[in-house]
């Protein structure tokens, strides 16, 4: 049953993941496109006022691959693989899950997972620490960067395990309603606390030694030698829109999957219900894995 179910799983993750692909492929591209086409032209300034200044010009590197493979290949075979990635562990999580949370049957328990998922993995980290188009972060800070998402996500996932199993001992206690809500007011005080100590992209050393206090890596107008604005900041609408169909493509993914694999999961444990109930009398009782 394990495997089957993992099996299910990872084509569920597959699935979403290529729903989610498609999503971004028609409403996120072109603010891509947008921030590429920004960091192209502030990069012309650049080295307009770097030839003014005599600095030697920074001529970058070649792309390894274009922009088609890039926005086509590259980006649907990454999405359909982590959608895969997700779909294997949300299946061994729902297996860990089945019959220990309660009368949950399969379907809504498949869905109540990849709620949990969705926030525990990517809104909670994205409230700290958003998505970003090109055009937007320092190579210097890029493994700073990833450092400290990872460390979101672990804590995000650490405390939203630490709150469903809070909930499930003080439902005994102050009932199931009131367990609920004093398990997400100990998971929003605690998350809280980590945002709040964690540094913002902006405060990192090496943002501040080069650019200054600022609470963001998104680009600030680029000025010449006498103050003079040359070329404006990244465009507040296309930073806003990207954002938004990032965490639109996510909740279709995390979606997709809860829909997808809860049908799939029933059928494979219909059998073991089945048997469980005839043998004690009790209807659908959900089957604890092993």
């Amino acid at each position: 049953m394990e495997r089957r179910l993992i099996a299910r799983g990872l084509l569920a993750g597959a699935l979403a993941g290529l729903l989610a692909f498609l999503f971004a492929r028609v409403f996120a591209e072109t603010y891509i496109d947008k921030a590429i086409a920004y960091e192209s032209g502030r990069d012309a300034a650049q080295a307009a006022l770097d030839k003014a200044a005599g600095l030697p010009a920074d001529t970058g590197g070649p792309d390894i691959f274009s922009r088609t493979v890039q926005a086509n290949l590259g980006i649907g075979v990454g999405m359909i693989g982590f959608g895969a990635a997700m779909g294997a562990l949300f299946s061994v999580a729902y297996l860990l899950c089945l019959g220990r949370v309660g009368r949950i049957q399969p379907k809504p328990l498949a869905l109540l997972l990849a709620g949990a998922g969705f926030a525990g993995f990517y809104l909670v980290p994205f409230l700290k620490y958003p998505a970003n188009p090109p055009a937007i972060g320092h190579a210097e800070t890029i493994r700073a960067r990833g450092l400290l998402y990872l460390a979101m996500v672990a804590c995000s996932l650490a405390f939203l395990f630490a709150a469903v199993w809070t909930g499930r001992r003080l439902a005994a206690r102050f009932g199931a309603w009131n367990a609920t809500l004093l398990a997400a007011l100990g998971f929003a005080a605690a998350i809280g606390i980590v945002m709040a100590v964690l540094p913002s992209v902006g405060e990192l050393p090496a943002n501040v030694r080069v650019f200054g206090h600022h609470g963001t890596e998104t680009p600030l107008p680029l000025a010449d030698a006498k103050g003079t604005i040359v070329y404006p900041g990244f465009p507040a609408d296309v930073l806003f829109s990207f954002r938004l169909y990032s965490v639109a493509a996510q909740t279709l993914l995390w979606g997709a999957l809860g829909l997808a694999f809860g049908p799939m999961a029933e059928r494979v444990l219909r059998p073991v219900m089945r048997a469980q109930a005839e043998g004690s009398g009790a209807p659908g009782t959900v089957p604890a894995a092993v």
